[in-house]
């Protein structure tokens, strides 16, 4: 059970504090409730450049970097589809410098050409380092548009089009960010040696005073329900061949979320999983499997990926993945695999809440999808699923006509 107090400023913004006087450390994380699945088509990857235009100086303060360094702290910040992140971790004594940079950035950012190119240039770089120059790099800026036709799940974090970051004008910057970087669209929150009656004293005189926008309630587009097979083939120079099968699942809101998850762990979540132990140790298809869930926030994906072993044709190992997802569909799981996936998740989540930063970043996103205190459900919801939901699930979701699939090849293979 995770302890913590929490207030809602004026301004819209929550502050959530889980006090532990064990450690001479804070962890403070901030939540916008921004990513990529806010971007416009055309002008995508903007969420992500703004993770990294975030560390280019604010209205008050020229560095980010250096007086957190001064102060004995570390930070970083990561984007994905559904939101952007920043965590930093500081001395419990120099805490108040957090509270000061994060929210003169908050409050404005130093918006200029100089530091828009700087940045701008980084992602492209990425764009290109990442998912361009390496191998199976691009997977994703395929695979995604071939399962989603309308939801803006259909693009990765960093963009549907390197042109588009190469395009992006100060004004278009300055437009997301005013529409987006305030105190209500944000979520703070605090871990470690810092008691609740002075974190909210700081919020307030740090974040109080920062206006609240106007946020229009968007309606994201339903991807419609898939019911075709698809499937591409990329040819590339890449070391061994792949495929990668998508299918169709529920939202993070949704009640087989649980059942979806530890279905996911039954087909390959260890070495002796059914996929893995069936496909790689005993019919020798592949030299690595693997199978996860995307858990977004509207409906995300159940992907199986899996690297062929060399002589075996890629349509033999897909088929034999069809076969064991079928398997389960029809025959369901067997208790005893409910007992160790459960017992694995449970283990995963007390470990989870052994970091400080860990704890922050997880208040944040269950006040995102809910609020904070559901936190302490995730075992009771996990403990609720049984072998007739998970089959069930099975049945739903690994339908041919739900997939969508890539067969990832080395240049002249035979299928």
């Amino acid at each position: 059970m995770m302890k913590f107090e929490k207030i809602v400023l004026p301004n819209g913004l929550p502050v959530i504090v889980n006090y532990d006087p064990s450690t001479p450390l804070v962890a403070m994380n901030i939540l916008y409730k921004v990513g990529a699945r806010n971007e416009d088509a055309g002008r995508t990857g903007f969420a992500h450049l703004f993770e990294h235009l975030m560390f280019g100086g604010s209205l008050n303060i020229p560095s980010y970097d250096e007086p957190l360094q001064r102060a004995g702290g570390e930070n970083n910040a990561f984007t994905n589809n559904d939101f952007t992140n920043y965590y930093l971790t500081i001395p419990s004594q120099n805490v108040e410098t957090a509270f000061w940079l994060e929210s003169d950035r908050m409050l404005s950012l130093a918006f200029s050409e100089k530091s828009l190119d700087v940045q701008r240039n980084v992602v492209i770089e990425e764009f290109k380092q990442r998912y361009l120059n390496q191998p199976y790099g691009d997977v994703w800026l395929n695979l995604r548009p071939l399962a989603y036709k309308v939801h803006p799940y259909q693009w990765a974090t960093i963009g549907k089009d390197i042109k588009h970051i190469e395009d992006a004008t100060l004004d278009d910057v300055k437009a997301f960010f005013h529409k987006w970087y305030c105190p209500n669209n944000a979520i703070l929150t605090l871990s470690g040696n810092i008691k609740p009656e002075y974190a909210f004293k700081l919020s307030e005189k740090w974040f109080g005073e920062i206006n609240a926008h106007d946020l229009s309630k968007e309606s994201l587009p339903k991807e419609p329900k898939q019911n075709e097979y698809r499937n591409i083939i990329l040819e590339r120079d890449i070391p061994a061949n792949s495929i990668y099968k998508a299918f169709h699942t529920c939202s993070r809101f949704d009640d087989e979320f649980y059942a979806t998850e530890l279905l996911t762990d039954i087909l390959c979540g260890s070495k002796s999983s059914l996929l893995y132990h069936t496909l790689v140790k005993e019919q020798q298809l592949f030299n690595s499997i693997n199978a996860y869930f995307t858990g977004d926030l509207d409906n995300g994906l159940m992907v199986v990926e899996g690297k062929v072993n060399d002589g075996v044709e890629v349509k033999n190992a897909d088929h034999a993945v069809d076969v064991l997802l079928q398997q389960v569909a029809d025959d369901g799981v067997q208790e005893k695999e409910m007992k160790i996936v459960k017992q694995k998740t449970e283990s995963a989540l007390i470990f989870s809440e052994v970091n400080i930063g860990n704890r922050a970043l997880n208040l944040a996103y269950f006040e995102m999808i809910g609020g904070a205190e559901k936190i302490n459900k995730q075992l009771q919801q996990y403990e609720a699923v049984n072998s007739n939901d998970v089959q069930q699930v099975a049945k739903t979701i690994l339908k041919k006509e739900n997939e969508s699939s890539i067969y990832y090849c080395k240049k002249g293979v035979t299928l």
